[in-house]
């Protein structure tokens, strides 16, 4: 009996001590212009709102429309990046996935690709290859409505968002 009489009361100390440290806690928070509570970590690997406060919109799918104004015709291209970083999709012809990075200020880094090896017809392979080639030398990106526009050394890569 002495024993259980030992552990409450042992309980008791522990919960009252726990009380006393968080009261110190929102007090020198408070005292130094603090929001009492715990504060937020940032996620190194989760994008954060450059100076323009867009985010890269991660889980989204997108489907080709045009590269350097010219229109993707046939079976489209597509893109999507989910919350590890992985990006894949369909090129025109095969299929593909790699790790692609949001950075700051709206810019994107692609790794290289893994590709299927279908061999398609040559006007699918072109599109594919120009699709590929504007995704891995990408720089900027930027959000216009329905939009999701690539800036890349081949030009600009416009993805409209599908469902």
């Amino acid at each position: 009996m002495n024993a259980l009489r030992l552990a409450a009361l042992l309980a008791v100390f522990a919960a009252v001590s726990a009380a006393q440290v968080s009261v110190a806690e929102a007090q020198t928070a408070a005292t130094l212009g603090r929001p009492a509570g715990p504060t937020r970590q940032v996620d190194t690997k989760v994008p954060q709102p450059g100076a323009s406060g867009k985010i890269f919109p991660l889980g989204s799918s997108w489907v080709a429309v045009s590269l350097n104004g010219k229109p993707f015709g046939g079976e489209r291209p597509s893109f999507r990046l989910d919350d590890q970083m992985r990006a894949t999709g369909f090129g025109g012809c095969n299929t593909y996935s790699t790790t692609a990075y949001p950075l700051r200020d709206q810019g994107l880094a692609v790794a290289p690709f893994a590709v299927t090896k279908k061999s398609c017809d040559k006007a699918a392979m072109a599109t594919e290859h120009a699709f590929l080639m504007a995704l891995r030398t990408s720089g900027k990106w930027d959000i216009q409505g329905r939009n999701l526009i690539i800036k890349s050394q081949t030009g600009d890569l416009v993805l409209e968002r599908s469902l």
